[in-house]
């Protein structure tokens, strides 16, 4: 099996290193470290024109779209939530853009939490645009378990109910056109997507990249390294 190239999408935020506090593309080293614990080689995309995307995705063998902030509502023709945060607008264009061009071209795609939301709104879903009882202190991690549904790829990758790192704000509500639900947590969250049929399109709304289990990487790896 060849090593193939995975791009990550990356957050575009304020930094501070040794002296320097600039403007920067950030990404949390859990999402490098699982796309190569995987077998990959992980290549940030930081946000870039989204008439850009289909050139940077026709390069790679498969693409991440990680975990964020709030997906804007008006992407979903949703009036904002007093508890939904500040729009990533730069962010919202360009992962939109990039998931439309892997879907178009059958590139592997993850979708990550926010990557997950993405896919759904991309494909005319809707989002909860905030849940109770899904995370704990802001930055602290949980975990809870998820039950996948019998006869889906993420089923195959995760035959058991596990118990996942998870920090939800937000969450899928109506599916996008064509997404099925392949994994649920125990109040009836939707905690995994997929397109069956159509490529390989999954989602999932926890964070593998939190923790040690590696199989849904390695499922998008597997199949990026056969294209």
């Amino acid at each position: 099996m060849t090593q193939p190239l995975i791009g990550v999408s990356t957050y575009l935020d304020t930094a501070s290193w040794g002296v320097w506090q600039l403007p920067a593309a950030l990404l949390p080293v859990g999402y490098p470290r699982l796309v190569q614990a995987a077998g990959g080689i992980a290549a940030m995309l930081p946000p870039d024109v989204p008439e850009r995307a289909a050139r940077v995705v026709a390069r790679l063998d498969g693409l991440v779209v990680a975990g964020g902030p709030d997906v804007e509502p008006v992407h979903y023709g949703a009036a904002p939530d007093p508890r939904t945060g500040p729009p990533a607008r730069e962010r919202d264009g360009w992962e939109l853009a990039l998931i439309h061009a892997a879907l178009e071209s059958g590139t592997p795609l993850l979708g990550i939490c926010r990557g997950m939301q993405l896919l759904n709104v991309a494909l005319g879903g809707t989002l909860v645009q905030h849940m109770e009882g899904h995370a704990k202190a802001p930055g602290v991690f949980s975990h809870h378990p998820v039950t996948p549904v019998p006869g889906t790829r993420y089923a195959d990758l995760v035959p058991e109910v596990s118990s996942v790192p998870t920090y939800h704000h937000q969450s899928v509500d109506r599916l996008g056109t064509g997404l099925i639900a392949s994994a649920h947590a125990d109040d009836g969250t939707v905690e995994a997507v997929e397109l069956p049929g159509r490529g390989w399109a999954v989602g999932v709304q926890w964070h593998p990249e939190m923790g040690e289990d590696v199989r849904v990487m390695s499922g998008l790896v597997a199949v990026a390294s056969r294209l």
